[in-house]
């Protein structure tokens, strides 16, 4: 064969990593209460990507193939920053098809730095703005799908390929893994693929007796309230990312719904959590919301059944929020015993061992390290004794090497500020706000003893915790 036929007969062939897409493996929760029931999990999270959505990303990519809306050179668009997005990345890419993708700007770092990895190109928009403001995030794909030559908008929410892949790949998938044997099934909804693909196989094969489809959407989702009213209900906020919904998704026949279950952030988060210390399986916060619906569904049960649902995504995702305990609780959702004084604001308590310190005698690049290592400006300087002496920040760093930087080798103490702000617990917020007028960070010093840092931050988290529920701004996550 000649070289440029092989090459020819290269680009035409799949990367094997796509072939790997599904077939996912199905387990029996054993170490939960699950009443009458027999619960099983469908881990998505084994897949290439990470998550359930490559199954859509290769079936919609797959489906404009063949109906000649994408060529070969062709751009895929679309727009998402959740799993989706990862899934076109990986697909479309490994397909040889530029990947632009339209980006909210509240998506977490991690998930852009992976589909920039991904080869994805990424445009980031505005996240505060609704439909119909050009700067909306899906009138943004849109535009440029018809501005690019050889552009293709996927369109999760209204492309039929979507629960095609459900249809065809994950519901046949369960029911052989199951044995012919399924009493109900437990999505969410999000573009509203997985309800609407499964609902159609279950419907087809177990038409007399039927299988029950189950909604588990998070509180704040308008879904719940449609299902068990009707009604179109105002949006709220949730932190649960790739499922509820401020609307009711072209794609997803909400009519499949025999029950529904409204589950809120603390205990999918909860949920998801205790999955992964009592079962070894590590899933996202859609999984926490999927599971904790489904238990509260086969706990309610007066009679055996047999119900499967899903672990949507992969947990590491999700390490720097819902498995990190300190974001937990900045966010509320891990609450400590309260001590109705200022040591209740302290977000890293030096007594736990959870403030990053530097000794005096330490050099300013293991300080600087430490700094980079955790992501912060400043350090407490703490004695052997655990006694704060002073404090160090980047600037202090700076005046101090930035003529020669061989003085990073110099000992931490001659560069730290010992002139601390400190304060005690029983000390007032006004004078939190006195320190930081004047431009420094507090240290709480309860007698000679070091309970912690408090900065603007950890203030601002304080009181976002303690505003009224009714005045939070609606807030949704991206599929």
């Amino acid at each position: 064969m000649s070289q440029s036929s092989a090459a020819s007969a290269l680009a035409h062939k799949s990367p094997e990593i796509l072939s790997l897409i599904g077939d996912t493996p199905l387990v029996e929760v054993t170490q939960f209460d699950t009443g009458p029931c027999q619960l099983f999990l469908k881990l998505e999270n084994q897949n290439p990507g990470g998550s359930i959505k490559d199954r859509i990303a290769l079936s919609m990519i797959e489906a404009a193939e063949a109906e000649g809306k994408l060529q070969p050179g062709g751009t895929v668009i679309e727009a998402t920053a959740g799993n989706t997005g990862l899934g076109l990345a990986l697909v479309a890419g490994a397909k040889g098809y530029r990947v632009l993708l339209v980006i909210p700007d509240k998506m977490s770092q991690e998930k852009i730095s992976h589909v920039r990895a991904l080869g994805a190109d990424v445009r980031i928009t505005r996240s505060d703005v609704t439909r119909g403001h050009p700067e909306y995030y899906q009138d943004v794909a849109f535009r440029l799908a018809e501005e690019i030559p050889g552009g293709f908008y996927v369109n999760q929410f209204a492309n039929p390929a979507n629960p095609l892949a459900h249809e065809r790949t994950t519901g046949p998938e369960i029911w052989e893994q199951m044995r012919h044997d399924v009493d109900a099934v437990v999505v969410g909804v999000g573009s509203g693929g997985t309800l609407t693909g499964l609902g159609r196989f279950f419907s087809r094969v177990k038409p007399r007796r039927g299988i029950e489809m189950v909604l588990a959407d998070p509180t704040g989702s308008i879904l719940y309230e449609y299902v068990k009213t009707g009604q179109l209900v105002e949006s709220g906020s949730w932190a649960v990312e790739g499922i509820g919904e401020d609307f009711v998704p072209e794609i997803a026949d909400m009519s499949l719904v025999t029950e529904a279950y409204e589950i809120d952030d603390a205990d999918s988060f909860a949920a998801a959590r205790e999955l992964l210390r009592k079962e070894g399986i590590f899933g996202g916060s859609s999984t926490g919301t999927l599971l904790a619906g489904a238990l509260r569904y086969c706990r309610e049960q007066t009679k055996p059944k047999r119900v499967v649902t899903l672990v949507p995504d992969t947990g590491n995702k999700y390490l720097s929020k819902m498995y990190n305990n300190f974001w937990m609780a900045e966010q509320g959702f891990i609450h400590r015993p309260p001590h109705g004084d200022l040591s209740d604001l302290i977000s890293h308590r030096y007594e736990a061992g959870e403030v990053i310190t530097v000794g005096p005698d330490d050099s300013l690049l293991t300080a600087f390290k430490r700094m980079r290592g955790s992501d912060v400006s400043q350090l407490p300087v703490v004695d052997k004794s655990g006694r704060a002496i002073g404090i160090i920040d980047e600037s202090d760093l700076l005046v101090k090497v930035h003529r020669e930087p061989s003085h990073f080798n110099d000992p931490v103490s001659m560069a730290m500020t010992d002139q601390l702000e400190t304060l005690p617990p029983d000390a007032k917020i006004a004078d939190l706000l006195g320190v930081f007028d004047r431009g420094r960070v507090t240290i709480v010093m309860d007698d000679n003893k070091f309970l912690g840092l408090i900065t603007r931050t950890d203030l601002l988290s304080y009181l976002r915790l303690n505003m009224p529920k009714s005045s939070t701004p609606p807030e949704r996550e991206f599929v």
